[in-house]
């Protein structure tokens, strides 16, 4: 029988942190993607509850954390935070799973707190540059924002573009909008900070000092930009392994279970 899921918050110098809870053992903390909160991992937390002791945090200003206002997003206050959240949990060491946006504050904390972290699993990491990523940036930059000529011309032409068979096309794009306006901290964080900022924020002139081993994960289903951000990572990393799955990124932490156990057994061998 799975075990139940507990819930807590603290309160750190930016905010408030949320955060699921479960199981005994070696600790593994889970962050989760740049469209979705803690609940993601829920799945997976229940299946390795019986043996490790599990935290996925909302990460500061998603799901049901709170950002202070008087604090602007970027990766150094997510990395911060997350101390503060280590701090607070008393985490001497662990082993880190991390998607999308969290793969970004996981590396970074990872790079800055070596002793603490034993390895990470990622999948689709951000924070790297990649030739395409920043052109699909650009084009979501003025999809997101609350209002603009583009949007607004968008929606005026709303009539003809259904007319010209173009229906399917704008349903697809007001969702990518509800979506973006739905995850502000993210958008914050990708694309909707100045370029100078985001820039000095990349990882990839810091990730040949990364010293913990790293699994990448990459599903059968894999987008060219994706694979090139996952080969990015595994080439710049000396201690990384490029581990192809079946499916696509919408199971993949489903099923990662066998994974994450193979990996930790292999941190507890080295150790």
């Amino acid at each position: 029988m799975a075990l139940p899921l507990r819930n807590a918050r603290l309160r750190i110098s930016h905010g408030t942190l949320f955060w699921r809870e479960v199981g005994h053992g070696p600790t593994l903390v889970f962050l989760h993607g740049s469209w979705s909160d803690s609940s993601q991992w829920v799945t997976l937390m229940k299946a390795l509850g019986g043996s490790y002791h599990c935290l996925a945090p909302d990460l500061l200003g998603f799901g049901e954390s709170s950002r202070s206002l008087k604090s602007s997003y970027s990766i150094a206050l997510q990395v911060e935070s997350l101390a503060e959240f280590f701090t607070g949990v008393r985490s001497q060491s662990c082993v880190v799973i991390a998607d999308e946006i969290g793969a970004w504050v996981a590396t970074r904390y990872a790079l800055q707190h070596p002793d603490q972290v034993r390895g990470l699993i990622v999948s689709a990491p951000e924070g790297v540059s990649v030739p395409g990523l920043k052109r699909d940036w650009e084009a979501w930059r003025w999809l997101a924002g609350r209002w603009s000529l583009r949007v607004g011309g968008l929606w005026l032409l709303t009539p003809v573009i259904r007319l010209m068979g173009g229906k399917g096309w704008l349903q697809r794009l007001w969702q990518r909008r509800r979506l973006l306006r739905r995850f502000v901290p993210t958008c914050q964080l990708l694309f909707q900070r100045s370029r100078q900022a985001i820039q000095g924020e990349l990882l990839n002139r810091d990730l040949d000092r990364l010293t913990c081993p790293v699994w990448i994960l990459q599903p059968e289903a894999t987008s060219e930009t994706i694979a090139a951000v996952n080969e990015t990572y595994q080439q710049l990393i000396h201690n990384s392994r490029l581990i192809p799955t079946p499916g696509s990124d919408l199971t993949l932490w489903d099923q990662a279970a066998p994974i994450v156990q193979e990996f930790v057994q292999a941190q507890v061998q080295r150790a």
